[in-house]
């Protein structure tokens, strides 16, 4: 089974502050948005489409309701067109990517994916799940703060403040030369009901980031962190104490965005008489204990299912949890520096939760082409330990 990718579209990223150019937006209105663009880029027959898949982490007030849905009614997709809204956390939007290649390939037809998060409006933990705010339930399901377990990976791993900040710069350089020089196809920008620009560029990127300046921010948790370390030192004495190296500027940026994606199956395609961008070779889930590092093995899973090993692959996509998860990620895969997030990543781009993994496909496929490249990896971790991989392979046009 090998689904294939027809198109996929992203907004910008806007920054997720009431003075972000995208917060006049509701969310399900930027979601159709995308939605709208990748039925005009690629012409398809809304009626061909069987079922649609969107990521959304907070789904309460205007995330709510089955965001997706609702999406693609003002979408004016077909109302024959089912939609559901999953949560696999930040690996949402990729999750639903795959989901929505099943759904193609099982039904011989087209099948629509992507996510949305506006958290200038809908903020984090917003959902208000009892294990966000119950210290004593988030120690029995091991869900323990992400800023936190990517210090605990740091102190395992032997990663310093300075090696975190130093990925964060890099980052930032990336995306600000990327955004400056290159093109970037399959960023659509948003308008809103008036016609009138609203974000055409990504615009979370500081551009003034320096490991100097990095260097200078205040960590997110000091020594203690509240008992924190003192669990995770019961459980690993040997470490000897908990090193706390990340800030807010080697964490992903908080942003708004959305993205779609358009999966057909082969027979689906050959029908409508359209072209695909690049085939799905593989996906795998994983997950893992306490930590934000399961991109690691969904990945080794997926390159398995395909038949390829790393040296197969010409580029990666793959969303930063925070800068120790990412070294973490580089030094065990193996991936070399210079094929790994070229343009930046959410670092520097910014990470709308729930449509982060659906842009990474867009993302990747544009450099991709630009460089006429044959394979790549998108890969994204979550709380909780959740993740999920994609192998795809790019068709040449």
């Amino acid at each position: 089974m090998q689904p294939l990718i027809v198109d996929a579209v992203r907004t910008p990223r806007g920054l997720a502050k009431p003075e972000g150019a995208l917060h006049t937006m509701r969310p399900a209105d930027l979601l159709a948005f995308s939605i709208r663009a990748i039925f005009e880029r690629t012409r398809v027959d809304p009626e061909a489409i069987v079922d649609a898949v969107f990521g959304c982490v907070t789904q309460t007030a205007e995330q709510g309701g089955n965001i997706g849905k609702v999406a693609s009614a003002l979408a004016n997709a077909s109302p024959r067109m089912s939609a559901v809204t999953v949560n696999r956390y930040c690996a949402s939007g990729l999750t639903a990517v795959n989901f929505a290649a099943l759904q193609a390939h099982a039904g011989e037809a087209f099948a629509l994916a992507g996510g949305v998060e506006m958290m200038s409006r809908v903020p984090m933990f917003g959902d208000a799940a009892p294990h966000y705010s119950e210290r004593e339930l988030a120690a029995r399901i091991e869900s323990m703060p992400p800023p936190w377990t990517s210090d605990l990976i740091a102190t395992r791993r032997g990663y310093t403040r300075a090696q975190c900040d130093g990925y964060a710069a890099l980052s930032q350089a990336r995306a600000a030369q990327a955004r400056r020089s290159l093109p970037m196809p399959s960023m659509i920008a948003v308008t809103d009901a008036q016609g009138q620009l609203l974000l055409d560029r990504d615009e979370t990127i500081r551009e003034s980031s320096t490991a100097d300046k990095l260097a200078s921010l205040k960590t997110i948790y000091a020594d203690g962190a509240g008992g924190l370390d003192d669990w995770a030192l019961a459980r690993e004495p040997a470490l000897g104490r908990i090193d706390h190296v990340h800030t807010a500027g080697n964490a992903p940026c908080m942003a708004d965005g959305a993205a779609a994606v358009l999966l057909a199956s082969p027979q689906a395609l050959a029908r409508h008489r359209l072209q695909a961008r690049a085939r799905i070779v593989a996906m795998a889930d994983a997950c893992v204990a306490l930590a934000q590092t399961g991109a690691v093995e969904a990945t080794q899973l997926a390159l398995t299912r395909a038949g390829l090993g790393v040296s197969d692959i010409d580029l990666w996509e793959v969303r930063d949890s925070f800068a120790a998860i990412t070294l973490d990620y580089i030094e065990r895969v193996r991936v070399d520096l210079d094929r790994f997030n070229v343009n930046g990543s959410s670092i520097a781009l910014g990470h709308p939760m729930g449509a982060t993994g659906a842009m990474l496909i867009s993302c990747l496929l544009d450099e991709m082409d630009r460089r006429k490249l044959r394979r790549g990896v998108v890969a994204i971790a979550g709380a909780q330990g959740v993740a999920t991989a994609t192998v795809i392979e790019r068709i040449a046009a």
